[in-house]
């Protein structure tokens, strides 16, 4: 089903080490907003999706997803690849290292482990694509607040593309909901449903 291309999808070259840095990115990697949970909704919500084209989106989106979270926990890995113990120790990156030493774990920054509770997965296309929209944006503030953060060019170039398909998923799963809720229009089931609406 998927053909893996040996590459990340955008090139991450991050000369310098920065385990502060690493401490807040790694947000994406493993918190609720983060590009583990968004591949495995989609990936998830695309086995209830009755529409063919909805379903071939959401694989998609799914899978571009996890090549997302190969660039972050590459960035991740590449921000602390050769620290010196006073980086450890001077660092917001220590309570991670005491953890995971410098293995890429799914994580928030606040320290929470991520947890496939936080996803949606209702069954229900117009749910599941609104959490869909919902899930982009939050994503998209996440990379914004991380550019907030970081002064590192290397490391700001790569956030900057990932935010970017951010915007253009939101934009997919809106047109996605458009072409959902007139089909379900159209049947006169969304907006009543003979057995319930008595």
């Amino acid at each position: 089903m998927f053909v893996y291309d040996k590459k990340l999808q955008y090139p991450v070259k991050i000369k310098n080490t920065n385990p502060r840095l690493a401490s807040i990115i790694i947000s994406q990697y493993g918190a609720p907003d983060g590009e583990l949970g968004a591949s495995l909704r989609y990936l998830s919500q695309r086995y209830s999706m009755p529409y063919p084209e909805v379903q071939a989106l959401l694989t998609d989106i799914g899978t571009e997803e996890l090549g997302h979270l190969e660039m972050v926990a590459s960035i991740v890995h590449q921000l602390t690849r050769k620290l010196s113990d006073q980086q450890i120790q001077d660092s917001a990156f220590a309570p991670y290292f005491v953890d995971h030493t410098t293995g890429v774990y799914p994580t928030a920054a606040s320290g929470f482990p991520w947890s496939a509770a936080s996803i949606g997965v209702k069954g229900d296309p117009i749910c599941d694509l609104t959490e869909d929209l919902a899930a982009e944006q939050k994503a998209r503030v996440t990379y914004d607040n991380i550019l907030r953060l970081s002064d590192d060019p290397d490391v700001n170039d790569v956030i900057r593309f990932l935010r970017e398909r951010e915007v253009v998923h939101f934009q997919r799963f809106g047109e996605a909901i458009e072409r959902v809720r007139q089909r379900l229009d159209q049947k006169n089931v969304y907006f009543t449903n003979p057995a319930f609406d008595k």
